[in-house]
């Protein structure tokens, strides 16, 4: 299986030829804080059979843990810990068809946000037809 990925101003591209290990769903705070989401989607790849092209800038966010970023777009790339040496975990929405992913599970619950068990309830649009600043406060009159 070859899959392909790519950061959102295509600077940094990647290629992996080999078997995915993992496909997780992850809630943990630390995962929230790198990616300024709910959570992150990831594949984990072994490290060998991932070849990328382009410039990556890590940051160490813990001793041991890299999270791998695009230098001109900021987005994040990837993730890799020396508790996992002979992996990288790739973020799922860089994936050339991000919609195609699948994951098997879902880890750390207990960092979940518990607004995510809403969203099914909550107003959806397909784009900002009404003026976001329009929009009703929670707990308020408008």
């Amino acid at each position: 299986m070859i899959l392909a990925g790519h950061c959102m101003c295509g600077a940094v591209a990647w290629t992996c030829s080999g078997e995915v290990t993992r496909n997780l769903v992850c809630h943990c705070t630390d995962c929230q804080r790198a990616t300024s989401a709910p959570f992150t989607a990831f594949l984990g790849l072994r490290s060998e059979h991932v070849n990328w092209s382009g410039e990556i800038v890590h940051y160490e966010s813990s001793p041991g843990t890299f999270r791998g970023f695009c230098p001109s777009c900021g987005t994040r790339l990837y993730f890799r810990s020396d508790k996992w040496p002979h992996e990288v975990h790739v973020h799922a929405a860089t994936l050339t068809e991000p919609a195609e992913y699948q994951p098997h599970a879902q880890v750390l619950m207990r960092s979940r946000a518990k607004w995510l068990d809403q969203l099914q309830s909550i107003p959806i649009h397909e784009g900002f037809q009404q003026n976001p600043a329009d929009w009703p406060l929670p707990g308020g009159s408008g």
